[in-house]
């Protein structure tokens, strides 16, 4: 199977399926693997109480190789049900969706195999970067529902930036400012919903990594600079210090967490997360740590230019139609998603249709 090129299932979807991800790296994988780390993370979605026809969508890992994540297979197990994949390639974004009849038992199992690598950019050595053409990057400067880039945002993107002279200037004074005037709302629901024209015009600058993120990029994409949101969950515990930035256990059902990239000319693709260093303020014990404070300062130097990766990434989309739902589009595809005759489930409540997401290092 060519690696970007995914079966669509126009009939009953057997049993198991897998989807090869990968043309060979070389000729020992393991070797081209070195200093990576491999994660199976498997996601099974149950529907408790279906009636008439029923559909679950389930997010994937990124279709495209990075520096810092290969997608090396997924595994789809469904019984019952009709399966198909979709993807959409300017968001490196692919969905499996099953359909069950009535009558039919709603289960959908799928795995992704993954390799991952701690990603870092030099920020102090620039040389000019071709990494990604004028047309590819005017994508990721368009405004969209979630990252307006008139109005007050314009506004702010350039009172932040006024004094900046360069592009890295530009991404640092977004990301300072963001540090320093949001905080992290631990009664948001989810990831939250990044709506950051509200968050702005309401002077309501708390929320999730869904919001401070998103917040990032719109300022960004206002500024002149093409940013996107990454979408993902986090699978592993931290290995650099931090028990807030890591699931405890490997049950990770409730660990989904969405990053940010900016992109600079003189460096290619950037790593950027500020919503993480508000998580370290508020949560790293013994919690409420102040920005002067020597964890709270190594997060925000770290998070500027890299990724640990204890983290899968799945897409990079927003406004996200669910194929065969009637229903709006999604501001982001991060969790499973499900609808019966009777309408949508609450994706952010897994016991109302029974969804568990585990992941394990191999």
């Amino acid at each position: 199977m060519n690696r970007r090129t995914f079966l669509l299932a126009a009939g009953a979807a057997p049993a198991t399926l897998t989807l090869a991800h990968s043309e060979p790296h070389s000729a020992d994988e393991a070797t081209s693997l070195a200093g990576w780390r491999t994660f199976e993370v498997t996601m099974r979605v149950e529907v408790l109480k279906p009636t008439g026809v029923t559909r679950v969508w389930v997010p994937v890992g990124l279709t495209i190789d990075t520096p810092f994540q290969r997608t090396l297979s997924r595994t789809v197990h469904c019984e019952e049900g009709k399966v198909r994949i979709f993807e959409n390639k300017p968001d490196s974004l692919a969905m499996v969706a099953a359909d069950f009849a009535s009558g039919a038992k709603p289960v959908l199992s799928v795995t992704n195999r993954v390799a991952t690598r701690d990603w870092s950019v030099d920020l102090a050595t620039a040389g000019r970067n071709r990494e990604a053409s004028a047309a590819q990057l005017s994508y990721w400067l368009r405004p969209t529902k979630l990252t307006p880039t008139d109005g007050i945002v314009k506004e702010k993107a350039l009172s932040i930036t006024a004094r900046a002279k360069t592009e890295i200037d530009k991404a640092r004074a977004i990301y300072d400012w963001i540090v320093e005037n949001t905080y992290r709302n631990p009664q948001t629901p989810g990831c939250g919903r990044g709506n950051i024209r509200y968050m702005l015009e309401a002077n309501d600058l708390g929320g999730k990594c869904a919001d401070l993120n998103a917040l990032y990029v719109g300022l960004a994409r206002a500024a002149g600079l093409p940013a996107r949101d990454v979408y993902g969950i986090r699978l592993a515990k931290s290995q650099l210090g931090y028990k807030s930035l890591g699931p405890a256990t490997g049950n990770v059902t409730k660990a989904q967490h969405c990053r940010a990239q900016v992109y600079l000319r003189e460096y290619g693709w950037v790593a950027v997360d500020p919503a993480d260093v508000r998580k370290v303020m508020l949560e790293e014990p013994p919690g409420n740590r102040p920005r002067e404070d020597e964890m709270v300062q190594t997060a925000r130097t770290r998070l500027f230019g890299s990724w640990e990766m204890n983290w899968m990434a799945y897409n990079f989309g927003n406004e996200v139609t669910l194929p065969g739902s009637n229903r709006p589009a999604l501001g982001f595809l991060m969790y499973p998603q499900a609808e019966t005759g009777e309408g949508p489930l609450d994706s952010l409540h897994p016991e109302t249709f029974q969804y568990e997401i585990s992941a394990k290092e191999i």
